[in-house]
Parts: structure tokens; sequence; C-alpha cells
């Protein structure tokens, strides 16, 4: 069965004070709880802190992003090595906000999966159409094309060690959100692209995980839906109540 997995996307949030206090005062609500996979994605300042402050609890590091060479003259840029140095279990790619601002295309989400999956680090791949695509019929010929183009040239035996992650840039800090069967029904298309590229039985075992304006009013409604593994977080992880509240849904 798979393990759900509530990852929260701290964005471009928290100095290391605050980071410090978001973290121990989830840990310290979450005390021999383990039936969901945590993960902190914090900005690469705090990355380091958080890293201490999780030790010996099953809370997991991401990061929020890598550059796809392992060293070299790329200003600003953070490697998958430096990512593993500091002890990143996961790494968030392809999320919309870096291809809508920054320039991020289907064909370097696979550069960046390939360099995680070389260190051992597990990628979040994020795919998701906008409101445009959505209202002209794209979602499906999309959300294809994407997940498609992210595991170009992936082993079989990598696919068990990665997240996707379903996020309708629509719906993303918006206060919209996608319908839970709507979700469940496009995390269900991705599902079966996996399933079509590798096999059923590699499909069976991804967790997927729905984003997009997850709040702990509307997250039940999701993690009811056969297809849904989790939940890729935003603003609601910022706080400790909301977040400790998508833990327990």
């Amino acid at each position: 069965m798979r393990k759900p997995i509530i990852a929260g996307n701290w964005k471009m949030n928290k100095t290391i004070p605050e980071a410090k206090t978001l973290v121990t005062g989830v840990l310290d609500k979450l005390s021999g709880f383990n039936d969901v996979e945590v993960l902190f994605c914090p900005p690469f300042t705090a990355l380091s802190t958080v890293k201490e402050l999780i030790k010996g609890t099953s809370c997991k590091l991401g990061a929020q992003d890598l550059y796809w060479k392992e060293k070299g003259a790329f200003t600003g840029e953070v490697s998958p090595l430096m990512l593993k140095d500091v002890g990143c279990d996961y790494v968030i790619i392809g999320h919309s906000e870096r291809r809508q601002f920054f320039g991020e295309t289907d064909e370097t989400v696979n550069e960046k999966v390939k360099a995680a999956l070389a260190v051992g680090i597990k990628p979040i791949i994020c795919v998701g159409e906008s409101l445009a695509e959505r209202e002209a019929g794209e979602t499906n010929a999309l959300i294809t094309r994407q997940t498609e183009k992210a595991l170009a040239g992936i082993e079989a035996s990598a696919i068990a060690n990665m997240v996707i992650a379903y996020e309708p840039i629509w719906a993303i800090g918006t206060g919209k959100s996608s319908s839970a069967s709507d979700a469940n029904e496009v995390i269900g298309l991705i599902r079966n692209t996996v399933a079509r590229i590798f096999s059923k039985a590699i499909a069976a075992e991804v967790r997927i995980q729905y984003g997009g304006s997850v709040k702990p009013e509307n997250v039940k409604e999701y993690m009811s839906q056969s297809e849904i593994d989790g939940a890729l977080v935003g603003g609601a992880s910022l706080e400790v109540d909301s977040f400790i509240k998508l833990i327990r849904y």
C-alpha cells in the first residue's frame, strides 16, 4: 500500500529563526505519529537548520529546486551533490512557478530528475495545466506530455523512488482548487501514463500527490480519493496548526 506523503513547500518564506519555530512546533505535535510521511521543503538557507531539527524523527528534508550539473561556473545555482551533502531526501522539480518565472521546460525538468536520481535524492516531479489550457480542453494532452518528457530515459527501477505532484497552475496560491473527483481523474491519467511507459505494477507503486490551495478544510476530500497519495502544500504548511491538521487529516 502506498504511504501518504504530505510535503510542505515553504517557497520563499521563513528566515532561519522562523524555520526553527515552525519545525519545532510541528514536531512537538507529531510525536509517535508515523501514518504519513512528512516532508519539509524550506528555502536553501534553512536546509541545514531543518535537517538538524528533524534528526531522530521520521520527517524528511526536501529542497525546492536543483541544477543538473554537479559543479561548475553556474552562479546562483545549487547542485545535486550540495543537496545530498546537506542531507536532502527529496527535491521538488518542475514546479509551475519555476516553469512560469524561471524558464523551466520539460527538457530541463528531465535533466534535473536524472541528476537527482544519480545522487540518491528522490524527485517530486510537478505537472499541471494553466486555466487557459484547462478551458481549451488541453489538460489531458498537456499532463500526458509533461509526464512522458519528465520520465524520458529513466530506468524502470528508479520509478519507485520518485513522487509525482499534480498541481493545476490556476489553483496554486489562488484559493481556488480542483474538485477532488477532477483531481483524482487527472492523477489516474498520470498513473496510466506511467503504466503505459513502464508497467501497471510499477505505476501502482508511484505516489502521486495533489497540490493547489490544499487546506485543512478540504484535505479529507482529496485524501478519500483512490488515486491521490498525499498533498504538496504551500501556504497551509507555513503555520504549525494548519500543517498539523493536514498531516492528521
